[in-house]
Parts: C-alpha cells; sequence; structure tokens
C-alpha cells in the first residue's frame, strides 16, 4: 500500500459498511469498538460530539488478522483448514452482533451512524478510515491490557501517525 489515502482495493479492504445516513454530514467522528467497555466510552464520547458538531459517527470494528494468520499457521502443522474457517466465521458473528448493537445505540439516541467491519491491524485500518473519510476526530477507548502499557496500546500507535486529532478514552 502506498500513500494513506490511495484506496487499497484488495480483498482484505473490502469494508462492511451498515450505513443509517440520510445525507452528508458536516463532522466526521471515527470511532474504534470492540465490544469491551472501553470501547462503548469511546462509543459514547464520539456520538456526543456528533451531536455536537452536526455530523456523523463511523464506528469501526477490526477483525483481526492475527489471529486467523496464528490459525492458518495452526491448521497448516495439523493438517486441517477448518480451523481457519471458523475463526473467521467467528469473526464475522462478533462483527454482526457489535453492528447490531451499535445500531441500536445510535438509533436510540438520534445519531447518523455507519457500522464499517474491517480487517487487517487495528491502527492501520482506522487511520485508513478516517483518512478515506476525511475524518474530523478518531476516539479509542484505553487498552486494559497490561501488555500494552508495555508494548505500546492502540491509542499511542494513533497519535504518532495520526491523520486527524485522536481521544483515547480512560474509564
Amino acid at each position: 500500500m502506498g500513500h494513506p489515502d490511495e484506496t487499497d482495493r484488495s480483498r482484505q479492504h473490502e469494508d462492511r459498511v451498515h450505513d443509517t445516513s440520510a445525507g452528508p454530514a458536516a463532522a466526521v467522528v471515527v470511532v474504534g469498538i470492540d465490544g469491551s467497555g472501553t470501547s462503548w466510552d469511546a462509543l459514547c464520547l464520539a456520538c456526543g460530539e456528533t451531536r455536537r458538531l452536526g455530523g456523523r459517527t463511523v464506528a469501526v470494528f477490526v477483525g483481526s488478522t492475527s489471529a486467523a494468520a496464528s490459525a492458518t499457521a495452526a491448521a497448516s502443522f495439523t493438517g486441517t483448514a477448518a480451523i481457519y474457517g471458523a475463526m473467521q466465521q467467528t469473526i464475522t458473528d462478533q462483527a454482526e452482533e457489535l453492528g447490531d448493537q451499535v445500531l441500536g445505540y445510535a438509533r436510540e439516541h438520534g445519531v447518523d451512524l455507519a457500522f464499517v467491519h474491517a480487517q487487517g491491524d487495528t491502527a492501520t485500518e482506522l487511520l485508513r478510515i478516517a483518512g478515506s473519510g476525511h475524518a474530523d476526530l478518531i476516539v479509542v477507548g484505553r487498552s486494559t491490557k497490561a501488555r500494552h502499557h508495555l508494548a505500546g496500546s492502540l491509542g499511542r500507535r494513533l497519535v504518532g501517525r495520526r491523520n486527524a486529532p485522536v481521544i483515547v478514552v480512560v474509564p
């Protein structure tokens, strides 16, 4: 992939978008959502900013390709490809359930929202979607995993390569 504003047409970047918009919006807020408590806090903040700015929220769930790669490696050693397919189906099911919950929240709170299910590295995908949608703000929840305090969190990675201002919500 070249410049971050270029569109990657590979299968990995064929996002599944559920759009409830009524038309163009003034401001775009991109928020990472994975179902954790901190990501729901981030969604609430993003929706509040969307209402305040008169724009729309783009909620992004990124299915990790590292889990799928691990499953593929395991499958090559055991001789079964069913593990990879089951893992992909689990990620798709999780995305659909989360998408329904997010869209329901948006309807209840009168927020213009699109839900995007992407695959790949979370920081890279959030930045790609924020860039392609000309986002005014990126919001994520703070990681609660101890290893991220040592190895670097999503928020830290986004701040280092941001295309828009980044807010990391701390519970």
